[in-house]
């Protein structure tokens, strides 16, 4: 029975060639896609190489009381929109009651994420009465103000009403819909959406549809009807000054002026009384249609108060036409997307489409996931932070991880002697792989190396060198039991390789929980600890046991030369048991009877 089971153990120890060339592989091939990525160095974080610093205060005009729990809130909200912007190592924390401090590390699309995590992000779904182009574009002559579904399609991934918030097919209308006035008519019923004014029973005549004039009155001809109509005439999207001010102040229940934009073109928008908050919208997500030719669309999800309202909004709304079919998504004023309805939507469940791109189709999905924030903020400072200080402070990490390096090194090579060459040749695989991982996690997950995860490479060096100690420990176990080194090798390993799992899970599941419970920069401790713990599992499985196995035949290890490290009379080895074959016949005389 003894046979087959050294015949196994000879081939395995036979080909040790076979897990040494697997790591050798793996490495080139990770070496190879750090340098065909351009991402030749880890990113590094805010606090190693600079970057933005936000401070917002929370300011309480909607209606929302300034506390803990609104505070908490809208943390979590902006931390969740800035990792759907793939921004990673942001930290996002209160600063005492009403301030929140945001940092973004440089290299990442700082200004994007200003733009959706600086603003109040108060989000609504309008109706939307009347558009049209504003600036040089409002110039350009159309051959017709009349909408019409007739015309070719002219899809966009931009904030007009060529998008559609339908299951449905349908062409986009024809440019003449969107390039003048959009006249104000009765988009929607008195009875069931206020109008412009307020009031529940101003109605329009059904003349009005081919009214050329934007300026027609949204309303029985009221003083409020009337200076919102004067602001509409007046609005020029097209002047960031003018943009800023639109619909400035406007309550939720009441119509309001708005600005968005359309392929570089500004178009100005009368919209009516909110009908759906964005606190409604319960979850938004960037899909691709594989199915059809839509491209990138958004898919909404409303709960259930929302979805009562999106189908009594989209229900009225799809008994107009263009440009009164439309509903303008509104953040923070500024109209980000204006679909239109074909068909009344009932189940809750809504997708915009048109020509957007993956980008366009992610930032939209953001704020619809993320936009309704329990307060409102205003952008109290926007400052650039030097990467000086930080600078300073990780070199002084690496110079202590250096002299630490320096110090297990110095313990190897006087306590193990030859066998410190096969510690520092794993610990130098564990660093390449390490290195070369971190630069690609970069630009795969946005993995940003901070001051924290200096510190858990560090820690990684002593518990990697602990894995090679024990295997170095049980070798030398069985060695002073007798044993020549090539069996020690062998016997060796199952034993150090159960002691050797067990010590990294452990190390592996307090990284985890240390993940999972904290948050900021603690975190990028936790993931480099976790990382590097699950590398050494590597690198003794396949690098440190068979370097081992190949150097037990050969003759400097395996005679137990005293710098091998493995010297059987320096370990306290009994000697070789030596018999003597006794002579025989009468020769050999009487045998003592103590001997015998």
């Amino acid at each position: 029975m003894a046979a087959p089971k050294k015949g196994r153990s000879a081939t395995a120890q036979s080909k040790p060639g076979r897990s040494l060339a697997l790591i050798l592989i793996a490495i080139v091939a990770l070496t190879a896609g750090m340098f065909a990525s351009g991402h030749r160095t880890p990113r590094l974080g805010i606090d190693l190489a600079g970057g933005t610093s936000i401070t917002l205060k929370a300011k309480a005009d909607q209606g929302s009381a300034i506390n803990k729990a609104n505070m908490d809130t809208a943390v979590d909200i902006m931390n969740r929109r800035v990792n759907g912007l793939g921004v990673s190592e942001a930290e996002v924390q209160t600063q005492g009651a009403d301030h929140i401090i945001v940092n973004i590390p440089k290299g990442t699309n700082s200004k994007e994420a200003q733009q959706q995590v600086g603003t109040t992000a108060k989000l609504y779904f309008r109706p939307v009465l009347a558009s049209e182009p504003t600036g040089v574009a409002a110039k350009t002559p159309s051959p017709s103000t009349s909408p019409s579904g007739s015309g070719s399609p002219s899809p966009s991934g931009s904030p007009s009403a060529k998008e559609k918030a339908s299951s449905s097919s349908t062409a986009s209308p024809t440019a003449s819909a969107t390039s003048q006035g959009r006249p104000v008519t009765d988009a929607l019923k008195a009875d069931s959406t206020p109008s412009p004014s307020g009031s529940p029973n101003a109605t329009s005549s059904a003349d009005s549809k081919a009214s050329p004039s934007p300026s027609a009155s949204p309303s029985g001809g009221t003083a409020g009807a009337t200076k919102l109509q004067a602001q509409y005439a007046a609005l020029d999207c097209s002047k960031p000054d003018q943009r800023s001010k639109a619909g400035q102040g406007a309550k939720p229940g009441e119509p309001t002026v708005a600005c968005g934009e359309d392929n570089k073109i500004w178009y100005k928008y009368l919209l009516g009384p909110a009908g759906v908050d964005g606190t409604e919208v319960k979850k938004a997500q960037a899909v691709f249609d594989t199915q059809g030719a839509s491209g990138w669309q958004v898919q909404m999800n409303f709960n259930s108060s929302g979805t009562k309202k999106f189908a009594d909004i989209t229900s009225e709304l799809a008994k107009n036409q263009q440009p009164q079919n439309e509903f303008g998504i509104v953040l923070d004023g500024d109209v980000v997307s204006s679909p239109f309805v074909r068909t009344a939507i009932t189940g809750g469940q809504a997708e915009i489409s048109g020509s957007f791109t993956q980008q366009e189709a992610q930032s939209l999905a953001n704020m619809l996931s993320y936009g309704a924030l329990p307060l409102s903020f205003k952008e109290d400072t926007v400052t650039t932070v030097t990467a000086a200080l930080g600078g300073e402070q990780l070199r002084a990490g690496l110079l202590a991880g250096a002299i630490g390096l320096a110090l297990v090194v110095l313990y190897l090579v006087i306590y193990y002697r030859g066998l410190s060459l096969v510690a520092m040749a794993s610990l130098l695989v564990s660093a390449i792989l390490t290195y070369v991982i971190m630069s690609l996690l970069g630009p795969a997950i946005g993995f940003a190396l901070n001051l924290p995860a200096v510190c858990g490479a560090i820690v990684a060096i002593g518990i990697t060198a602990d894995s090679f100690i024990v295997y170095f420990e049980r070798i030398r176990d069985e060695i002073r039991e007798g044993r020549t080194l090539r069996p020690a090798v062998e016997r060796a390993w199952p034993r150090a390789r159960r002691t050797i799992l067990v010590s990294d899970f452990v190390s592996f599941l307090a990284a985890a929980v240390l993940f999972i419970v904290t948050v900021g920069k603690v975190q990028g401790f936790a993931f480099t600890l976790g990382l590097t713990t699950v590398l050494d599992v590597v690198v003794v499985f396949l690098f440190t046991k068979p370097l081992m196995t190949l150097l037990a035949r050969r003759k400097f290890f395996a005679d137990g030369h005293k710098w091998s490290g493995l010297d059987p009379k320096s370990l306290g080895a009994p000697p070789p048991l030596r018999r003597t074959r006794r002579p025989a016949g009468p020769a050999a005389g009487p045998a003592d009877p103590k001997e015998a």
